[in-house]
């Protein structure tokens, strides 16, 4: 019989996904760091959802901010920033802010090298979703096998 994960949903999160029922089960919670995280993994699992607006203005605009956020992530070794957007989108300026497409490729790649914080951009909302429940899932295997092992216990998948 398998378990599915808990997947906490930040309180502040103001538009959360909707995962599959069957797949994982959700609860809201204040989250210290990202958007999403795994129940009883909160300090090895954490996922910052950002729509592409909203992206471009915290990667451009609220720069500090958005890095004191990020920096909390740092030693959270299951860390993803999930974008609702393409990279298309980004170089064809397909977004709001009038911010260079240059400019945020700049500070993404910073986010990924400097930062060391993995940069998903997942084309729609739809596809972030289904992304982010699936990333979730896959570290929950991990983290419950590598917990198996360390107990002594086998376990067959």
């Amino acid at each position: 019989m398998k378990i599915r994960p808990t997947v906490i949903v930040d309180t502040r999160e103001q538009q959360p996904y909707s995962f599959n029922p069957d797949s994982v089960g959700t609860v809201r919670r204040g989250l210290d760091v990202g958007d999403y995280s795994l129940e009883g993994f909160e300090k090895l699992v954490a996922v910052e959802r950002k729509s592409l607006d909203d992206y471009v203005g915290s990667l451009i605009r609220s720069r500090e901010r958005f890095l004191r956020e990020i920096a909390k992530m740092k030693d959270i070794p299951n860390r993803l920033v999930v974008v609702e957007g393409s990279l298309s989108d980004v170089m064809g300026w397909n977004y709001r802010s009038g911010v260079h497409p240059n400019s945020v490729l700049g500070g993404t790649i910073s986010l990924i090298v400097d930062h060391e914080i993995p940069v998903m951009f997942c084309s729609d909302r739809q596809l972030a979703c289904r992304f982010t429940e699936e990333y979730l899932k896959r570290v929950y295997r991990k983290l419950t096998h590598e917990n198996n092992v360390e107990n002594g216990e086998s376990q067959s998948e």
